[in-house]
């Protein structure tokens, strides 16, 4: 154990409700918090500050809500050092079991000067009567010095010996701006809680930004100084780049258990779900390479590594997915994958080939990764069936989109090998929606949108954009991936992705089933508009 505090446990500090919902375009409703906030409770957060009562109704009446929805997790609102904010915090926590306040004030240099306009000995005296204030209305105090790394550490010694003094429980160093290093961040805690008069009645905590993309790092290493509470935020959403991830710190301490010798209470079976319900909340979604919870954490495509994970799954995977909420590892198959992968797959689909049959699918395996980037199961069948994977299902004939004032319009002509054409026409809140409903329409397929994402690949007369989509068809997920110099094009193409293989998996369900007649056969077909990538 490397920390040099005795306590074998570490209190998790959600402020995904507060610091996250503050990053732009993450913003939720009071019911939307509630429901997030009992996830936290599930998950098993030591504290969740459930917002910053003073700066809305909204932010008040969701901390009033919450209050009376969990009794055994600390809940916390924000407050600056000012008799209002406090005030406001008591009133929105008046009905919690275990409620707390937590103030702060700035101390940096710069936020004194610039920000404040107050002298040290003014910022000291506000904190103390905060501190104070707060102390007379609830038990637990926690007292947080805004932009405490760009703070002088003999100012930061005292402001914090004087707010224990006034009642404080908890001491929050934060580092504001991420500007901290893993180093820095170790150091300063060792000595704060050298220095600090009563740092031995106290827990001392660290609240870190990820501007550098060190949050977790320095979060760690706070530990590693002596911290007993991270304040984190799921997805690592926040201010700017963000916070400390709560799945990252989480699954850092239990993989590393014997380097830093202490734990959480996190329940991290638990971690994918709350992922996704904060995704589902805000409608802001995490990269796919994102660690613990983004799609390809646990994904192997390359073909060393699959032959590895087959022989033992030691070898390139150091959690068990089953520990954060996958249902197992993914196999995934594509260019870069290898015979043994696919030998594998192929069994498991319940057929064993001989050297030469293996020989001739892998080769025609290889063939259609050079036109589609994943190849499923029902692909793999149909090579082993000796069908022309490439060339089955849905195929765009037609598309055209107009984006109108409060309503988009779309009409799309689909054809499919059987030699059927349709022609459906939507309308959506915006070109995409309308698109799809039209697919949907045309296809007999339904599918439930889970995330949306257009890229640029390439730059100049070269780039094209690319569409990729999670969707859910009957509770299964899919991904999806278009891609053309036309925006709406590449959509399209990223949907039929998806329903074909889900055509071909209910066998051929929704192909080649309609008939010919007035009303599907397409007219002139006005070209889809030319959309910049």
């Amino acid at each position: 154990m490397t920390a040099s505090d005795p306590s074998d446990q570490v209190r998790v500090f959600d402020t995904t409700l507060r610091d996250g919902e503050q990053s732009p375009g993450c913003s939720m409703t009071p019911a939307q918090k509630r429901v997030f906030a009992r996830a936290l409770a599930e998950l098993g957060v030591d504290v969740i500050e459930t917002g910053f009562a003073a700066s809305s109704l909204a932010d008040m009446e969701a901390c009033r809500a919450i209050a009376q929805d969990l009794r055994e997790t600390t809940l916390c609102s924000l407050a600056r050092c000012s008799d209002g904010d406090i005030d406001a915090a008591a009133r929105a926590l008046e009905h919690a079991a275990r409620p707390r306040i937590h103030v702060f004030i700035s101390t940096s240099p710069l936020h004194r000067e610039h920000k404040l306009q107050l002298s040290r000995e003014q910022v000291l005296e506000r904190a103390v009567r905060g501190v104070e204030r707060a102390r007379g209305l609830v038990d637990d105090v926690e007292f947080s010095a805004e932009d405490a790394l760009r703070t002088e550490e003999d100012f930061l010694v005292e402001i914090f010996s004087a707010a224990i003094a006034a009642g404080a429980g908890t001491i929050n160093v934060p580092d504001t701006v991420g500007v901290a290093t893993p180093g820095e961040m170790r150091g300063l805690f060792e000595r704060l809680r050298a220095r600090v008069a009563g740092a031995e009645r106290v827990v001392f905590s660290a609240h870190c930004h990820n501007d550098l993309g060190l949050a977790v790092a320095n979060s760690l290493a706070a530990i590693e100084g002596g911290a007993r509470q991270v304040e984190v935020a799921v997805n690592g959403i926040g201010e700017r780049a963000g916070n400390c991830a709560l799945e990252e710190l989480a699954m850092a301490l239990r993989t590393r258990a014997a380097w830093y010798g202490v734990g959480t209470g996190i329940r991290t079976g638990r971690l994918l779900a709350t992922s996704r319900l904060l995704t589902r909340l805000t409608g802001m979604g995490v990269q796919r390479n994102k660690a613990i919870v983004g799609a390809n954490a646990f994904a192997h495509e390359a073909g060393i590594h699959q032959h590895g994970m087959l022989r033992h799954r030691g070898t390139y995977e150091i959690m068990r997915p089953e520990d954060v909420g996958w249902p197992a590892t993914r196999m995934v198959l594509g260019r870069h994958s290898g015979r043994a992968a696919v030998a594998d797959r192929l069994r498991a689909l319940g057929y064993v080939l001989e050297d030469d049959a293996l020989n001739d699918v892998f080769a025609r395996f290889k063939a259609l990764c050079e036109t589609q980037r994943l190849v499923e199961d029902a692909d793999l069948q149909r090579l082993v069936e000796g069908e022309d994977a490439a060339g089955a299902g849905w195929r765009i004939a037609a598309l055209s989109v107009a984006d109108g004032r409060r309503r988009a319009h779309a009409q799309v002509v689909l054809s499919d090998p059987l030699g059927g054409v349709v022609t459906e026409t939507a309308e959506g809140d915006g070109p995409v929606a309308a698109l799809f409903a039209a697919m949907a329409r045309a296809t007999g397929i339904a599918l439930t949108l889970e995330s949306y994402q257009v890229h640029s690949i390439g730059i100049g007369a070269d780039a094209r954009g690319e569409a990729s989509l999670s969707v859910a068809h009957e509770g299964v997920e899919y991904t999806g991936t278009g891609t053309s110099r036309d925006i709406i094009e590449a959509s399209a193409l990223a949907w039929l992705d998806v329903a074909n293989r889900v055509a071909r998996k209910e066998g051929g369900a929704g192909m080649g089933n309609r008939e010919s007649g007035p009303g599907t056969r397409p007219g002139p077909a006005r070209p889809a508009p030319a959309v910049a990538c």
